[in-house]
């Protein structure tokens, strides 16, 4: 990937415009973290070998409630479970890349810089080096702001007192809309959003994001198997006719 440099600052300057959505609530994670009695270095250290905002905002609020270490553990893991799905889409692009790399990106990966490399890679202008410039930009601004939250502390207002608790889902919703292209994709989206909806209703914890993922993954895979093309089939009939 070294000999695609301008991939890498294209990935990256691509994603900064995300930075004003990302660093606010970088910023709120570090404070709860201090709140819950995490120091500096634990609090920066979650967000540099941790690097999931969401997790990370589980793990502080179970730290703050009491809660065992397993079962901080296996809600950290449940929240995070989609990643496994974004990591799967991806893998078919980075076939040459190795191991070690692959494992990198992989732990990098963000909703963000997965909506804006897969539709690279899939109108055919992605690379792994674009997909690497998108995840490095979202871990420096991740580290910045959990630094300057915990240093700056409660001088920083709440962001979802402004609403800003919506601009990460409708910002990854405004880039996976343009991907929605074929009945695959709308499928894919309209089954996840149902299950998503009935299982944050019925179910307990966060077991509703994996419920979602799945199933939509399923519904986009089941229409999108190519059926056996007509002159083949028609072929293999006449041929099977035959003596």
């Amino acid at each position: 990937m070294s000999a695609r440099v301008p991939d890498v600052r294209e990935g990256f300057v691509a994603l900064l415009p995300l930075w004003l959505a990302a660093a606010p609530f970088g910023a709120l994670y570090a404070i709860q973290a201090r709140i819950a009695g995490l120091s500096l270095w634990e609090t920066q250290a979650m967000s540099l070998f941790v690097f999931a905002g969401a997790s990370q905002f589980t793990a502080v609020t179970l730290l703050l409630a009491g809660a065992t270490p397993l079962a901080i553990v296996l809600a950290t893991l449940i929240v995070n479970l989609r990643h496994a799905l974004l990591a799967a889409s991806v893998a078919p692009y980075l076939r040459g890349v190795g191991a070690l790399g692959r494992a990198g990106l992989a732990f990098q990966l963000t909703d963000e810089s997965y909506a804006l490399s897969i539709r690279r890679f899939q109108a055919g202008s992605g690379s792994p080096a674009y997909l690497l410039g998108t995840n490095l930009s979202m871990y420096l601004c991740w580290q910045a702001a959990t630094f300057g939250g915990y240093l700056l502390g409660s001088t920083l207002p709440d962001p979802t007192r402004f609403g800003l608790d919506l601009v990460f889902p409708l910002t990854f919703l405004g880039l996976l809309l343009p991907m929605l292209v074929n009945r695959p994709a709308w499928a894919a989206a309209l089954v996840a959003a149902a299950l998503a909806l009935a299982g944050w209703a019925l179910l307990p914890g966060h077991w509703y994001i994996m419920l979602a993922g799945v199933g939509g993954s399923l519904a986009g895979a089941l229409l999108a198997r190519d059926p056996e093309p007509r002159e083949v089939s028609e072929a293999a009939t006449v041929s099977r006719s035959s003596p």
